[in-house]
């Protein structure tokens, strides 16, 4: 068995839409990124990747290239499920928490559980999405940006 921590934040910006866990989420601004700026992905593949030793998520999707410009973060997700398959790998269960001021993510984090599940092909009971505050600290506290941090358990597929 093997594990992973992946972190990431993003700034906010009105006129975006808001993605987390590849999930369409009400709010007056979104991430900024060349992707979708899905923070809550992004960190999850990075521990991904890093558990199977696979490198970090810039490596495999670089923001230079203009191929992955708005990019679908549950599509990547697909990609680097993928990557771990080839590789040997299958993923035991995960944890992500989001850190963000607002919106409140309670009502969507069933969603994000069954798209991060059904992309890396696991079960609910593996995998977990919480959110909390920074309690009005910093720039996630000011609302000027969403943060989220991943640990993942993977193990040698039989």
């Amino acid at each position: 068995m093997r594990t992973g921590i992946g972190y990431d934040i993003h700034r906010l910006a009105s006129g975006r839409r808001l993605v987390l866990g590849g999930t369409d989420i009400a709010h007056h601004a979104g991430l900024v990124g060349h992707s979708d700026g899905d923070v809550l992905l992004h960190a999850l593949m990075d521990a991904l990747l890093g558990a199977a030793a696979l490198g970090d998520l810039g490596a495999h999707f670089p923001s230079d290239d203009p191929g992955y410009r708005g990019a679908d973060s549950l599509k990547l997700l697909g990609i680097v499920s993928g990557k771990l398959a080839a590789a040997g790998f299958r993923v035991t269960s995960l944890d992500v928490t989001v850190i963000a001021q607002a919106p409140r993510l309670a009502p969507y984090v069933e969603a994000m559980r069954k798209a991060i599940g059904g992309t890396l092909g696991v079960g609910l009971a593996a995998v977990s999405v919480k959110a909390t505050t920074n309690d009005g600290l910093g720039v996630v506290g000011a609302g000027e940006a969403i943060a989220a941090l991943a640990t993942v358990v993977i193990e040698e597929a039989r």
